[in-house]
C-alpha cells in the first residue's frame, strides 16, 4: 500500500534488545522496516519464567481462573478440564485467525509481532520462556505470517491479526519466507530450525490480546510523517520562491507572537530554505506592489506546524502504549491475576484518526500551491500549465488533476473510524475501537501525502527552472537538480506518469528532504 521506503538501516540498527522496558519508535522501525534482529534480555527472561510459575500454580487449582482454566469472552464462566486446556488454547488461535482480504504489508506484520513479543517479555502475561524465544526466532529468520487486512475491531485488541501470527508460531497457517516466497508455516519453521509451539494454559490469550497491530502502524506512520512534514516545508519553500512570494512573513519575531511549537519549527525551516535566494531578493523593495501572498504560501507554517504538533501528540500516545503490558487477564507485579480492559484500542485509534485529518490538510494546501503555478492569472508570469509550447502542450495540467484526486480521497480517509462501533461476542464486547481500521486508512493517507508533495516538488522544480536567468537559493536548487536527474525538467509534453512515480520515490525515500537539508547549515527541523 505504501510507497514510503526509507534507506536501509545502518549497522547501528543491526539488533534491538527486547526486555521488560519499553521499546522506542526507532526500535520498532529498525526491526519492522529495516530487518534488525531481536535479542532477548536475559534478566527479563528470568521474570518471564517467574510469572509462568504463577500461572502453572493457578492451573493446578480446582477453582476456575479466567483464561487459565475457563473459556473466553461470553464463555468466561465455563470450566475447562486440565486435559483439554492445550486444545482450548490452540482452538482459540485457530478460530480467531479469521482475517479476510489482501495481505497486510510485511513491515506491519513484523511490527505487531515485535510489539507482542515486547509485552511477553514484561513478565505480565504468564507465557513460557519458549514462547517468547519462538517469536524472536521467527522475526530473526525473516518469516512473515500472512495476515489479512480485515478482521480486527480493535477490541479485544487486534485479535485476528495477532491470531494469524500465533497460528504460524504453532506451525499452522500461511507464511512467507525471508525471500518473500509463499509457503506453509510448518515448512517455513522447519527450514529455519524452529520447533512449532504447543501452547500451554493462557498462552493463546496472551498471544492475541493486544493493540500491537494498530500501534505498529502508528509507529511506522510517525516515522514516515516526521520526514514528510519536513518535506512539505521544502515543497512550500519551492512554491514561495517559484511564485515570487515573500519570505518576510516567516520572520522569527512574527512567529513568537503565536508561540505554537510546530509553527515555529516550520517557519524556521522556511527561513533557512529561502535564505540566499536570488529569486526572493529580486522582488524585494518598494517596487514590489504585492501586498500579501495567498494563504497557501503565507500560512504554510501555521498548517504544517499544526500537523507537527498533532504528530508529536500522537508520538506521546505511542510512547505510553510502547511502555504498556497489555493482556487479559494480566499478572500484576505482586502476583495477582486480574481481568481488565487495557486491550481497548481507543487511545491509539483516536490519534490514528487525528493524524489522517492532519495529513489530508497538509496535502490539500500542497495541491493549492501546485495549482497556483499552473494558472496564468496567479503564477506571476509563468506560462500556462508550465507548458513548453502553449496551445500545443498541456504541461503539468493533468499532474494537478492527479494531486486533486488524491486530496479528495484523503478527505474521505480523514473521516474517523474510531467513532464507529459494532458490538460483538454476544454483546460481551459491546463497544469497540476500530483502531485497526483507523490504522489501515492512515497508511493509505500517508502514501497519498507523499505523492501530492511529489507533484508539488516536481511542479516547483519546473517553475523555478522557468524563472531563469534568475537562480533559486542553494537548498531549493539542490532539489531542482535532484528532480532533473530523474527526467522531470521543462520541455515538450511526454509520458508523465513515470516522472511522477520517480519524484514520488525521491520524496518517499527521504531523498528530497536530505538534499535540501544538506544545503542548510543549521539543518531542518
Amino acid at each position: 500500500m505504501s510507497t514510503i521506503a526509507p534507506a536501509p538501516a545502518t549497522s547501528a540498527a543491526a539488533s534491538v534488545t527486547v526486555g521488560a522496558g519499553p521499546l522506542g519508535i526507532d526500535d520498532v522501525v529498525a526491526v519492522a522496516r529495516h530487518g534488525a534482529s531481536v535479542v532477548l534480555d536475559p534478566a527479563a527472561l528470568v521474570e518471564v519464567e517467574r510469572s509462568r510459575a504463577i500461572i502453572e500454580g493457578l492451573a493446578a487449582d480446582p477453582e476456575p481462573h479466567y483464561g487459565i482454566s475457563t473459556g473466553f469472552g461470553a464463555l468466561a464462566t465455563t470450566f475447562i478440564a486440565e486435559d483439554r486446556r492445550a486444545q482450548l488454547q490452540a482452538s482459540l488461535v485457530r478460530s480467531h485467525a479469521a482475517g479476510s482480504g489482501a495481505e497486510v504489508e510485511r513491515e506491519v506484520v513484523r511490527a505487531l509481532m515485535l510489539l507482542r513479543l515486547s509485552t511477553l517479555m514484561t513478565g505480565r502475561t504468564g507465557v513460557r520462556r519458549a514462547t517468547a524465544e519462538t517469536y524472536a526466532a521467527i522475526l530473526n529468520a525473516g518469516i512473515t505470517p500472512v495476515v489479512r487486512e480485515y478482521g480486527s475491531l480493535g477490541c479485544s485488541g487486534d485479535l485476528a491479526p495477532l491470531a494469524h501470527c500465533a497460528l504460524v508460531a504453532m506451525g499452522e497457517g500461511e507464511a512467507r519466507d525471508a525471500s518473500g516466497e509463499a509457503t506453509d508455516a510448518a515448512a517455513a519453521l522447519a527450514a529455519a530450525g524452529i520447533a512449532p509451539l504447543r501452547l500451554g494454559e493462557k498462552e493463546g490469550l496472551a498471544l492475541i490480546n493486544g493493540t500491537d497491530g494498530m500501534l505498529g502502524v502508528l509507529a511506522l506512520a510517525i516515522d514516515d510523517l516526521r520526514m514528510l512534514l519536513t518535506t512539505a516545508d521544502v515543497a512550500a519553500a519551492m512554491s514561495v520562491e517559484g511564485l515570487l512570494g515573500t519570505d518576510a512573513v516567516f520572520a522569527e519575531d512574527l512567529h513568537r507572537l503565536r508561540p505554537q511549537r510546530g509553527q515555529a519549527v516550520s517557519a524556521g525551516n522556511l527561513r533557512r530554505l529561502l535564505a540566499g535566494s536570488p529569486i526572493v531578493a529580486s522582488h524585494k523593495g518598494p517596487e514590489c506592489t504585492r501586498v500579501q501572498d495567498a494563504y497557501s504560501l503565507r500560512c504554510a507554517p501555521q498548517v504544517h506546524g499544526a500537523a507537527r504538533d498533532t504528530l508529536e501528540h500522537a508520538a506521546s500516545v505511542a510512547e505510553a502504549e510502547l511502555a504498556s503490558a497489555i493482556d487479559n487477564p494480566v499478572l500484576t507485579p505482586d502476583g495477582r491475576v486480574e481481568s481488565n480492559g487495557n486491550f481497548h484500542g481507543a487511545p491509539v485509534a483516536y490519534v490514528l484518526d487525528f493524524l489522517a485529518i492532519a495529513v489530508a490538510d497538509v496535502a490539500s494546501m500542497s495541491e493549492r500551491r501546485t495549482d497556483r503555478f499552473l494558472d496564468r492569472a496567479r503564477s506571476q508570469g509563468l506560462p500556462p500549465f508550465l507548458a513548453h509550447e502553449v496551445g500545443v502542450d498541456s504541461g503539468l495540467m493533468i499532474a494537478q488533476y492527479t494531486a486533486a484526486g488524491i486530496v479528495s480521497e484523503l478527505k474521505r480517509l480523514a473521516v474517523p473510524a474510531s467513532v464507529d462501533s459494532i458490538p460483538s461476542s454476544a454483546m460481551q464486547e459491546d463497544h469497540v475501537s476500530m483502531g485497526w481500521a483507523a490504522g489501515r486508512k492512515l497508511r493509505r493517507a500517508v502514501d497519498g501525502l507523499a505523492r501530492v508533495l511529489a507533484i508539488e516538488v516536481m511542479t516547483g522544480a519546473r517553475g523555478l527552472a522557468l524563472r531563469a536567468p534568475l537562480e533559486p537559493g542553494p537548498a531549493t536548487a539542490g532539489v531542482v537538480s535532484l528532480v532533473a536527474g530523474v527526467g522531470a525538467v521543462p520541455g515538450p509534453d511526454r509520458f508523465l506518469s513515470p516522472e511522477i512515480e520517480a519524484v514520488s520515490a525521491l520524496v518517499a525515500t527521504g531523498a528530497v528532504r536530505a538534499v535540501a537539508a544538506s544545503s542548510v547549515g543549521a539543518g531542518l527541523g
